[in-house]
């Protein structure tokens, strides 16, 4: 039988705007978990990790889709990267049907940015969370600092689907765990780790809660800056390697262990508005969506695009100190909608939606 978990109330609804801070919940301990993982949630997929793709490549319904080749080369001097030589996939298609009339290019970016296509590309299972439990923390709408990301990236890498991914992180980063620096991670313990996997009903739990632990191993040893006290921003894997963005990501898929390409992929299309070094990046996985979607998939061309919209997007709720900073944020969350929208087959829904706004 699986332990029992610890019964949380629900807080106030969930704010829309952006911050840069994450908030402070206490952490409360949990009864003895079981580390079989034998046993699977409902509906998962029974996958092996070296054969089956990364939740990032696993629609919400259980299809595969296209599987790109990772990238080997991320720095800035090797943006532009040949578009495929076959068409993807299609994404699946909403119960909309078919859409009516094309948005121009400033209506879909605007769109992509407002709070009505966060809650559209939402999964249905994190909306009834966000309402039930209120102001609780998720990957498609919340801020995290690069622990965080790094940390969600390595669950979002595993063969799991895209909902058991994120139900993973939210479970993580909210109460009671609060897994949201590596010292947090460290002080909670084996047991902890496990009960947290365990909570989130996923594949691969004992697997998974093993490597968030190694994960912090690592980032106290190797990462750990004077002036982080909570070992959540990662300052020293940019300056360790002379702010070299290849270095440093090779460095990170050397020292921590279930890290490979996917999930480097992931973390730098996330991080990427705070390491201005790897802006703008946009992985094989995201240049599908985009496609399908009616965007560009070229990095640099797709951020000249947001620029040329820019003074005539709603940005002011986005996070970032100064202008520079919320551009590049912007671009990271047109790229997660654009992601999500394709993921939870809502792509023909957004153009709809941004058409008619």
């Amino acid at each position: 039988m699986p332990p029992k978990k610890n019964a949380s109330k629900p807080a106030s609804k969930a704010k829309k705007e952006e911050t840069n801070e994450a908030p402070e919940l206490p952490a409360t301990e949990t009864n003895e978990p079981q580390k079989d993982d034998t046993q699977p949630a409902e509906g998962d997929l029974k996958a092996e990790a070296n054969e089956e793709p990364s939740a990032e490549n696993v629609a919400s319904n259980g299809d595969v889709k296209q599987r790109p080749e990772a990238d080997s080369k991320r720095s800035k001097k090797r943006k532009k990267e040949a578009e495929p030589t076959a068409p993807s996939k299609a994404s699946r298609r909403s119960a909309r049907g078919a859409t009516k009339s094309e948005p121009s290019k400033q209506q879909l970016l605007n769109f992509l940015l407002s709070s009505k296509a966060e809650e559209l590309v939402r999964p249905e299972d994190e909306k009834k969370d966000v309402q039930e439990r209120g102001n609780i923390r998720t990957y498609s709408s919340s801020v995290l600092n690069p622990f965080e990301e790094l940390m969600s990236a390595m669950i979002l890498s595993r063969p799991i689907s895209h909902r058991l991914g994120l139900r993973s992180i939210r479970t993580v980063l909210n109460d009671p765990y609060n897994f949201t620096n590596a010292k947090v991670v460290k002080d909670a313990g084996e047991e902890k780790r496990h009960q947290a996997l365990w909570d989130a009903k996923t594949q691969h739990k004992g697997k998974t809660a093993d490597q968030i632990g190694m994960l912090a191993d690592v980032v106290l040893d190797k990462y750990a800056s004077d002036d982080d006290k909570e070992d959540s921003q990662l300052k020293k894997v940019l300056s360790d390697n002379d702010n070299d963005l290849d270095k440093a990501l090779s460095s990170l898929k050397e020292n921590i262990k279930g890290l490979g390409n996917t999930g480097l992929d992931i973390f730098l299309r996330r991080v990427q508005w705070l390491w201005d070094v790897g802006y703008p990046y946009v992985d094989g996985r995201t240049r599908d969506s985009l496609r399908n979607i009616g965007l560009t998939q070229d990095a640099e061309e797709l951020q000249k695009l947001v620029e040329e919209h820019w003074s005539k997007l709603d940005t002011k709720h986005l996070a970032g100190e100064g202008e520079a900073a919320k551009k590049r944020r912007a671009f990271v969350v047109i790229l997660e909608r654009v992601t999500g929208a394709d993921l939870e087959g809502k792509v023909d829904a957004v153009l709809q939606e941004a058409a008619s706004a």
